[in-house]
């Protein structure tokens, strides 16, 4: 969000003439004039409250001072003055200034959502949140369809106002049928010692929302079902409270609403979590400018489960990629009898304060014997102690959530790789057997001896070599494959051991060359909307922006 490096749209409306000029800052955000102008202004208007300007730029410039636009997140900045660009130059824009992150070429969702259809609403009632870094809270639901089937078409967040930055993400899991209304009574914290064993009960995710994303809208022909035997009855939503300043007295009331119709689409909407299992078994060192990681959804998994019941296989619509603040960039890559195809998903500038479903422009078919890995990066320079998986902002994640369509009975299609491997990378050679305790404890050698082993893997002196050659390691352990049915139950395959896939093909992109002809257009248009006349500054997109 800040303006050193920008590619910046400059432009107003001065005595009834609009100007639109193309400009960039250095890396000390010195604002200077690009001597390949590339933005085109394509509309303009001013009244005396409001200023707008409707702007074009390629995709693809191929100006080393104009950012390209891509599926990834864009930072998009902004700033206006009340006065034009003059003769004397650029006016200063003070307070006048803002940022957002978008997706600028997520696909629009062109089918329309009357508002007279019914919806029922999951908000939690008057939790307190505690004064803590990390709080995850789940509450069971009844869903108030029976008997008849119908389709949720849309699902928006309800977030309270004020609680933006509060609450990080909700997750909606699918529960035992056998469950009974006394569940409903409460909510808990959810994995804690004492949370109520129905909660056990709740391990597929039916819908996943995080912070930054709006309200998702299935395609026409396919919706989450409700009201059947097989549909979820009772439900359990989680959400993730991130409160790193520990204030005090919070009460939250957020959720989500769901949109439902007794117009039944084609197929029913399924979700798999791919990636890493969350566990203590991903690790990532201290000051590693870059370290990845793989999540691997295996061909074992998706042979078995596929195979018996899809041999066609199924259809993914949209993705939300998830990790948290160390990840840097992610990317959902997909193989097929060793050939990597073109990557489901991806986000090369990943943001946690911006996590949206991504619409696939063109729907992929996963098939039995694909191989998926969820790939992420991360940036620990600013860490002195071991970055370990787990629930908590400070910790990691790296995860996909696919939804699909039609369902099938999977929703776990994960991996985490073999610990002892990483144990022996820093000199441990036994630990105590059999294991009562986790994290298990060290017998030898000595300057390991009974500590655990998160301990002796912070003890361990990792430099910018050792982190190097740790991650040429994990990325080639076998990996212990998830693989997990709807119903709480497993596959056959579930806790085996897998090679990670050889990469022998890997996908390859097409070059952009410059010249006139090449650079791809996009008739996507952002709107610019300001008080008074406005210098407008704007990182690198094409077209109209508010």
């Amino acid at each position: 969000g800040g303006r050193a490096r920008a590619d910046i749209a400059l432009g107003g409306v001065d005595r009834g003439q609009p100007y639109l000029q193309d400009y960039f800052t250095d890396e000390n955000r010195a604002l200077k004039r690009d001597p390949q102008q590339d933005y085109h202004l394509e509309y303009a208007m001013e009244n005396s409250t409001h200023t707008i300007l409707a702007f074009s730029r390629e995709l693809h410039t191929c100006d080393t001072n104009d950012k390209p636009i891509t599926e990834s997140t864009m930072r998009v900045i902004w700033a206006y003055h009340h006065k034009d660009l003059g003769e004397a130059g650029q006016n200063y824009h003070g307070s006048n200034r803002g940022s957002k992150s978008l997706r600028l070429l997520n696909p629009e969702k062109t089918n329309i959502i009357s508002s007279s259809l019914p919806y029922f609403d999951l908000t939690n009632k008057h939790v307190p949140i505690p004064e803590k870094d990390t709080t995850y809270w789940c509450q069971m639901f009844k869903i108030p369809i029976h008997h008849e089937k119908h389709h949720v078409i849309k699902v928006e967040p309800l977030i309270q106002k004020g609680h933006e930055s509060l609450v990080h993400h909700i997750l909606l899991y699918q529960c035992s049928s056998n469950l009974n209304d006394s569940v409903l009574d409460y909510g808990h914290e959810c994995y804690h010692p004492n949370m109520p064993d129905s909660f056990l009960t709740c391990e597929t995710v039916i819908f996943a929302w995080a912070i930054g994303g709006e309200g998702f809208t299935y395609p026409p022909h396919v919706g989450l079902s409700i009201g059947t035997a097989t549909d979820p009855q009772y439900v359990l939503m989680e959400v993730h409270y991130d409160n790193p300043s520990y204030l005090e007295g919070l009460i939250d009331n957020s959720g989500l609403r769901l949109i439902y119709t007794p117009v039944l689409r084609k197929y029913d909407a399924g979700v798999i979590e791919a990636g890493l299992w969350v566990s203590l078994f991903h690790n990532i060192p201290p000051g590693m400018p870059e370290f990845m990681s793989e999540g691997h959804c295996t061909l074992e998994c998706l042979e078995e489960a596929l195979g018996d019941e899809r041999p066609n296989g199924i259809h993914v619509f949209a993705v939300l990629l998830h990790a948290h603040l160390a990840g840097r960039v992610i990317r959902m890559r997909h193989f097929r009898k060793g050939e990597e195809q073109k990557l489901l998903a991806y986000d090369d500038a990943f943001d946690f304060n911006f996590q949206e479903f991504q619409y696939l422009k063109e729907e992929r078919t996963i098939l039995p014997g694909d191989n998926l890995i969820t790939e992420c990066r991360y940036n620990t320079t600013d860490r002195i102690h071991m970055t370990w998986g787990g629930l908590s902002t400070r910790n990691e994640m790296c995860l996909s959530y696919l939804v699909y369509y039609p369902r099938i009975n999977l929703t776990r299609c994960a991996s985490i790789p073999d610990i002892m491997e990483q144990l022996y990378f820093i000199g441990v050679k036994e630990i105590y057997k059999p294991v009562r305790t986790w994290p298990f404890i060290i017998k030898s050698p000595k300057q390991y001896k009974n500590l655990s082993f998160t301990d002796a893997m912070n003890k361990f002196k990792w430099s910018k070599s050792e982190g190097i050659s740790y991650n040429e390691l994990v990325l080639r352990l076998p990996v212990n494959v998830r693989c997990s049915k709807t119903d709480n139950a497993e596959w056959s395959i579930q806790g085996m051991t897998a090679i990670p896939p050889k990469k022998e093909k890997p996908y390859k992109t097409e070059p952009i060359i410059c010249n006139s002809s090449s650079c791809l257009r996009c008739n996507v248009f952002l709107s610019l909307l300001f008080i008074a006349c406005v210098t407008i500054c704007t990182l690198g997109k094409r077209g109209l922006f508010v």
